[in-house]
Parts: C-alpha cells; sequence; structure tokens
C-alpha cells in the first residue's frame, strides 16, 4: 500500500494560478508532475490548490481550520502558505493588513497548520513590475516593491523563528521580472508559474521518494 501524502497550497490568485491560461500556475504544474509520477515511487502526493483570488490573511484565518480539517491525511500532510501580496496592498490610504496584523495572522496560521502537519513552507511576494510600482490601480489599489521587500522580511523572520522552511519566489523572480510577469505587472505570466514551478519542485520531489 502507498503511503498517501496531502499537499495544502493556501495563497492568492498566484497560488490559485491566475493569468497562466497554458499552464494553470504553479501549483497545477506540480499537481501534474504528483500525478504522472503515480506509478514510480512508495508515496502518493495528492495536491489541493486552495488559493481564492484577492485574499488577505484575514479570510485566510476565517477558513484554514475548515480547510485542514476537511483535507487530512492520516499519513501525513504539507502545508504551504502564500500570502502578503493582497495583505500590503494600500487602499483609501491604509493597507488591507497592516505589517503588524500581518505577522499576527501568519503566526496564528501557522499554529493552525502545526495541529495537521510539521511540514510547513511559508511562500514569498513576488516582486511587481515597476510600472506599477506606487502606481495607483483604477480599483484604487496601491503596492511598491519596498512594501513587498518588508512583508517578505516577516514572513523570512516567521519562518526562522519556527523552523520552517522558506520558499524564495522573490529572489527566483526578481532579476527577470519584466518578462516573467503578465501585463497587470502583478501576476505572473505561464514563463513566470513556470519558474516558480521548478523552484518549488524538489520540495514536492521530496515526498514522492
Amino acid at each position: 500500500m502507498k503511503k498517501i501524502i496531502y499537499g495544502l497550497f493556501f495563497g492568492d490568485s498566484i497560488t490559485y494560478g491566475e493569468y497562466d491560461g497554458v499552464f494553470g500556475g504553479w501549483v497545477d504544474i506540480l499537481k501534474r508532475y504528483a500525478l504522472q509520477r503515480f506509478h514510480e515511487g512508495s508515496h502518493e502526493v495528492i495536491l489541493f490548490n486552495l488559493g481564492i483570488g484577492g485574499e488577505t490573511t484575514e479570510g485566510l484565518l476565517k477558513r484554514m481550520p475548515h480547510e485542514l480539517a476537511a483535507r487530512n491525511s492520516a499519513e501525513g500532510n504539507i502545508v504551504f502558505i502564500g500570502y502578503g501580496a493582497n495583505d500590503l496592498v494600500v487602499k483609501e490610504g491604509s493597507q488591507l493588513v497592516a505589517p503588524e496584523k500581518f505577522r499576527e495572522n501568519i503566526k496564528t496560521a501557522i499554529q493552525h497548520a502545526k495541529q495537521y502537519s510539521r511540514d510547513i513552507y511559508l511562500v514569498s511576494i513576488l516582486p511587481i513590475s515597476q510600472k506599477v510600482d506606487g502606481v495607483e490601480t483604477p480599483a484604487g489599489k496601491l503596492r511598491t516593491n519596498a512594501e513587498v521587500l518588508r512583508y517578505n522580511q516577516i514572513l523570512k523572520d516567521m519562518a526562522e523563528d519556527n523552523a520552517l522552511q522558506y520558499i524564495d519566489f522573490y529572489k527566483a523572480i526578481v532579476e527577470d521580472k519584466e518578462i516573467l510577469l503578465s501585463e497587470d505587472g502583478v501576476h505572473p505570466n505561464e514563463k513566470g508559474y513556470g519558474v516558480m514551478a521548478e523552484t518549488a519542485l524538489p520540495i514536492i520531489e521530496k515526498y514522492l521518494s
């Protein structure tokens, strides 16, 4: 009998895979890879894409306990937490989730995840394109790369404090961000999602063997 491990990916539209009409985003690329490897390893890894567009850590905390309970494998769970791109948005003069509240929410999310898993990964926020850095959208939202770095530092610190792994998609994307981001300057295009999947693949590979 194969050991069944569940991978739960919590996040926003970048976890969901928005703007990628080719591959469906980085999580779906990993999901297909895990399915293709079904007959090879001693473990079956089933991945759940739990990304919701526009969600902040406030929304995450409302649903996370229920999502974890509903998708709990007795043989092991891997939990990915990918937030911040919406939390740091400034709208009507204030951030949707201020830095200290973001830190507190991530801490609570980690506590929820620890009830079901010892394998928890914090996912970095991506850089944004120069053309939208500090520019207010028609919807009244404003993002800056300075705040991306600030919130990513919170995620890095939380990962270190809790002995968790930090997946640095920011580092993987930033040098070629103008090529790897879509027209909106926030979401990756299919190439960008491909780089993300390639970066995260060794993690999934580890559980497949």
